[in-house]
């Protein structure tokens, strides 16, 4: 057996699934010749590997001699265990009835696992199929102990070895996303608690075991020392052996079976949790029973993941996978499978994408770890390529350094997330989030990957639907993403010329700060090694001397206004017009005109997303653009109405906007602090008042009411919400006592989420 087995090995012809068939075929022949013709009651069977019929050159021969009480049990096992002993192959061994493998699996989680391969070899076959039934059986009564204990085992090895799918040096067996997960939703589907592994996981499941086959063989694995790490030494030996057209494809078919095994795990898991009773019996946390909330149009979640609405129509609604992608990501919920099956009926975004397109995008990056279940969830399920064709280039790509810890696609993502807690310090938070997430995409393409970025960038915006000044704000944005940490690091601060370097190269403070946060952002994705107090501090000074260098923006200008809102301007009087998502509003000017009228268009489930309001003579205007938060838009009329109600005082607004906003409030932490600076120097007759929170409903009208409640005439204001961000300036009386100023500061904080 021996001479047969290292004649298998030598051959380089036989690899992967041949070669597991051909050590099986061996193993079970030579074993059943061992064992002989024993007769009734007693039977040897595999389990483990060899029960799977999947060892690979370093896998033990984990065996089960199962007997019936017979007398002479000991001298059959010694003619088998001692030949194997013999060859140098490793022997995990063991001699029980029916009975006492049942006792034993009850208190023994590995012994258990192993029984669930339990597959016959010699002897008695009736025998070995009582076992079998029997270990099963046990197993699915004691679901209730055995699943949270594999739950806690599965967590376990995940937090020692990490990721397959994202490690330069991925433990293939124990790491999550590797063969053990397989191994886990196995025992799960055998407890009937969940499906078998699918078709797409059993794939992964074979990439894995082809590659780990071929490692051990590489690398003499056997018995007394078993290779499972996938070392970067042998990266490339393996992708030749393989068929691999180099390492790098060798270790993204490598991190695409991890990720796809992962997620599985992940919604196997869940599907345990969901499962009534067993619910309370696992100790899972979740609700008990069905419950349906609404998180956005079409879009509710119901026992604790994120499903279409009843009558929702994917066939007619192109924007609807990035609504569900952004509400799940902001909720905190994972996506149901059922629910991305159907998402794959919806048509192709048009090009350029609609604005609310393009707003549900950003909402998803803005919230931010969140986002990152969410993106492998529709990359998964082949959703998210369609969306951003350039995905495909860079996924599953390994960074092959060990100054990165993620592949390529991941660290896009995890820059993206880690971006969303810093969207406070920046004047447009959308383009912070997706020049983090674009900001590596050439390096899926030959060629220096920010030259190749940057010519994706230019194409990625306009077909997102950005403006062009946005799209060479992106381009800038992968251009110099690199700038700040390699001249504040390599160049001397004190030379003036670093820093008007700088200033050139970047041309505004809108640019250098958003480099700033993406320097950042990209840092922490990268790994351990690339941030640190000291880096933090060099490229702070340095932003520091540059912005000094760029300040002076002007007073943005008041919105233009078409004929149409000319001629209602131009009657003065209290009036609502609505033209699609443009509403405009007019009043004789007075203080609180803007709050009320943010408020009612609140009261009415509208979301603001951008709006500017100015003084025309003696009539305050107010343009808004609004999307409504759930279904169609409302009876402006109705609307009209209850303006008129706010204005005259006999509207409640106040009591009936609370119980909305509570019955409407969006689940999950924002990602970032809520921020008010009041600016001097920006006007000479008036404070601004920068305001940066999470869009919430009627955040808006909380804000201008803390004006009205200081007397501040709003002379002009300049509203937008961009993701899951308002980024608010408000032109204000000139204030300049610090103890107001310090009053107002504390109370518009106080009514921010």
């Amino acid at each position: 057996m021996k001479a047969e087995r290292e004649a298998l090995l030598g051959r380089d012809d036989l690899v992967g699934a041949e070669l597991r068939a051909a050590l099986t075929a061996l193993y079970d022949s030579w074993l059943a010749s061992l064992l002989g013709e024993p007769g009734e009651g007693v039977a040897l069977v595999a389990v483990g590997g060899l029960g799977r019929q999947d060892p690979t050159p370093g896998s033990d021969l984990d065996l089960v001699l199962v007997h019936d009480g017979r007398s002479d049990v000991s001298a059959l096992a010694d003619k088998v265990w001692y030949p194997v002993w013999d060859t140098g192959v490793g022997l995990d061994h063991s001699v029980r009835t029916v009975d006492e493998a049942v006792s034993v699996a009850k208190d023994d989680l590995k012994a258990a696992l192993g029984l669930l391969d339990a597959r016959y070899v010699a002897g008695d076959a009736e025998l070995a199929a009582r076992l079998v039934s029997s270990t099963r059986a046990a197993w699915r009564a004691g679901a209730s102990k055995r699943l949270p204990e594999l739950r806690e085992a599965v967590d376990a090895r995940a937090r020692q070895f990490g990721e397959v799918a994202f490690l330069l040096e991925p433990d293939l067996k124990e790491a999550r996303g590797g063969l053990r997960d397989v191994h886990a939703m196995h025992a799960v589907a055998v407890a009937q608690v969940a499906d078998a592994p699918s078709e797409a996981v059993r794939a992964a499941y074979t990439t894995l075991l082809d590659v780990r086959g071929e490692l051990q063989r590489r690398t003499g694995s056997a018995g007394r020392r078993v290779v499972d790490r996938l070392l970067m030494q042998e990266q490339d030996g393996l992708a030749l052996a393989l068929g691999f057209a180099d390492a790098d494809a060798l270790m993204a078919a490598v991190s695409s079976a991890g990720r796809t095994i992962a997620y599985a795990g992940d919604t196997t898991w869940r599907r345990v949790a969901a499962a009534a009773p067993k619910r309370r019996m696992l100790g899972l946390r979740g609700p008990a029973g069905p419950t349906r909330r609404p998180l956005a149009d079409d879009v509710v979640e119901q026992d604790g993941e994120v499903v279409l609405a009843r009558d929702a129509t994917p066939e007619d609604d192109p924007c609807l996978v990035l609504r569900v992608a952004e509400a799940a990501a902001r909720a905190g919920l994972p996506i149901a499978p059922i629910t991305l099956t159907r998402l794959a009926e919806c048509p192709p975004l048009a090009t350029p994408w609609p604005a609310s397109a393009l707003d549900s995008f950003v909402g998803l990056l803005s919230a931010g770890y969140g986002a990152v279940a969410v993106f492998e969830a529709l990359d998964q399920a082949e959703l998210l390529v369609p969306l951003i064709p350039e995905w495909n280039h860079v996924r599953s790509k390994p960074q092959r350094n060990s100054y990165h810890r993620f592949t390529v696609d991941r660290h896009l993502v995890e820059a993206a997330a880690g971006a969303a807690a810093l969207t406070r310090r920046v004047g447009r938070p959308d383009l912070l989030l997706l020049g983090a997430l674009f900001h590596d995409i050439g390096k899926g393409l030959p060629g220096d990957h920010t030259d190749v970025g940057m010519r994706l960038v230019a194409e990625i915006g306009p077909r997102l639907g950005l403006p062009d000044a946005d799209t060479d704000t992106l381009v800038a944005m992968v251009r110099h993403h690199l700038l700040l940490p390699d001249v504040a690091t390599r160049r001397d601060l004190d030379d003036p010329a670093t820093a008007r370097g700088v200033a050139d190269a970047v041309g505004s403070v809108e640019v250098l700060e958003l480099l700033h946060a993406l320097s950042e952002a990209d840092s922490h994705a990268t790994g351990p090694a690339a941030w640190s107090s000291w880096k933090e501090q060099l490229i702070g000074e340095l932003v520091r001397r540059a912005g000094a260098l760029l300040v002076g923006a002007p007073k943005p200008a008041p919105a233009a206004l078409t004929e149409a809102q000319e001629a209602l301007v131009s009657r003065g009087e209290l009036a609502l017009e609505a033209d699609g998502e443009m509403v405009t509003v007019v009043a004789p000017d007075r203080p609180g005109l803007l709050s009320l009228a943010a408020g009612v268009l609140a009261l009415h489930r509208l979301d603001v997303r951008n709006a500017s309001g100015f003084a025309r003579g003696a009539t305050a205007v107010t343009v808004f653009r609004v999307a409504p938060r759930f279904g169609a838009f409302p009876d402006w009329a109705v609307v009209r109405d209850d303006l008129r109600h706010a204005a005259e005082g006999t509207l409640p607004l106040a009591e009936r906007l609370q119980a909305r906003e509570a019955a409407y409030a969006r689940a999950g932490a924002p990602a970032a602090l809520s921020t008010v600076r009041l600016v001097d120097g920006a006007s000479e007759t008036s404070t601004v008042v920068e305001v940066r929170a999470p869009d919430e409903l009627g955040v808006l009208h909380r804000i201008t009411s803390v004006f009205e409640t200081y007397g501040l005439d709003v002379r002009s204001a300049h509203i937008s919400t961009l993701g899951a961000d308002v980024v608010d300036a408000f032109y204000v009386s000139l204030l300049t006592d610090p103890a107001v100023r310090a009053a107002l500061e504390a109370d518009l904080l106080a009514v921010l989420p």
